[in-house]
């Protein structure tokens, strides 16, 4: 089927965003170019979203929304202990990032650009993210595996502190020798601090 009889969707304009974005760059890519990878006028894809902005703010969304579903499985799997689900959440987005970047660099260098433009969408990822922490957190709290008097303050502070694993400002970093070692360290180390005192 061609692009010009196949439903125009909101979802098929991301992908093809995101396709023309790998090859052109965020300073060229636009929307006409969109349209064209489409095959259909860039007033059709305004129709979905409503200006350059917009749309460059929903790809980017939709880039980081990818990663928030598989630590949001693990956030609510009951089944693992809270140090174990801390422990498995840590270590899929270090390697969900560690993934982006390696296996498509220059779509990876392209986000970089959008995220610093989407501020916003940013801020809600990030608060999404220390939510689910939040979330662990509270669990252990309520097991007694944990001790914190605030799982939220807790859970930002963690965050914080893995920042060298999972920010993309240490992008060039993680692919070091020794980066998995440090990474592990470093959890166990928060793991030891979180842990409630014996009785």
């Amino acid at each position: 089927m061609s692009p010009t009889t196949e439903t125009l969707t909101a979802e098929r304009i991301l992908e093809a965003t995101e396709e023309v974005l790998r090859r052109h760059g965020p300073a060229k890519a636009t929307v006409v170019d969109v349209a064209r990878a489409l095959g259909v006028s860039h007033g059709s894809v305004y129709r979905h979203f409503r200006t350059k902005a917009a749309l460059r703010a929903a790809v980017t969304k939709r880039w980081l929304d990818r990663m928030f579903e598989t630590l949001d499985v693990i956030t609510a799997d009951e089944s693992r202990a809270p140090e174990t689900r801390l422990r498995d959440w840590l270590a899929a987005l270090f390697e969900a990032k560690r993934r982006k970047a390696g296996d498509d660099p220059e779509l990876f260098a392209t986000y970089m650009v959008l995220t610093r433009e989407s501020s916003e969408v940013v801020d809600e990822h990030l608060a999404d993210l220390t939510g689910q922490l939040t979330r662990i957190i509270e669990a252990g709290v309520a097991s007694g595996d944990f001790a914190a008097l605030d799982p939220r303050t807790v859970a930002v502070a963690v965050f914080h502190a893995t920042g060298r694993f999972h920010d993309p400002g240490y992008s060039r970093l993680w692919e070091r020798p020794g980066a998995r070692e440090d990474f592990t360290a470093l959890v166990d180390l928060l793991l030891r601090g979180l842990r409630a005192p014996a009785a």
